[in-house]
């Protein structure tokens, strides 16, 4: 099973401000057991939503919205993709890690789709063949 964790934003990552050398050894030791494991496949903090924009669609109409965003407490500041054999398991690796910010924050875990679940249909078919597609890039 996939998950995406999602770190939330604080006033902090949102202000650019980058973390303590600390803190950033502190996640290096952490990515590297998760690495170890065979657990982590992606993670990358993120840049300010203020260097960011919001594409909205309402209908056929498509608009853009330049960051920065108001409410810091559903943007994101960082990610990882891991691949584990349940939430539970999901849930014990994100409770090792370090505190990602110098307050109270949260980290969400998120199952990510599996093409199976989608049943088989030609939509899903040609998904698989782009999914092969960008392996080959990797």
């Amino acid at each position: 099973m996939r998950f995406m964790v999602i770190v939330k934003a604080s006033k902090d990552s949102e202000a650019g401000k980058m973390p303590s050398e600390e803190l950033l050894a502190a996640m290096a030791k952490f990515n590297e057991e998760m690495v170890k494991a065979g657990v982590m496949l992606d993670g990358n903090g993120l840049q300010p939503s203020s260097k960011g924009a919001r594409v909205r669609f309402s209908g056929n109409k498509v608009s853009v919205i330049d960051g920065p965003f108001a409410e810091t407490k559903e943007l994101v500041a960082g990610y990882w993709i891991i691949q584990v054999k349940s939430k539970a398991e999901a849930i014990e690796w994100m409770k090792r890690c370090p505190n990602p910010h110098n307050e109270d924050g949260e980290i969400e875990i998120r199952q990510v789709f599996e093409l199976e679940d989608f049943g088989a249909s030609d939509a899903v078919e040609h998904h698989r063949k782009l999914d092969e597609e960008l392996a080959k890039k990797k």
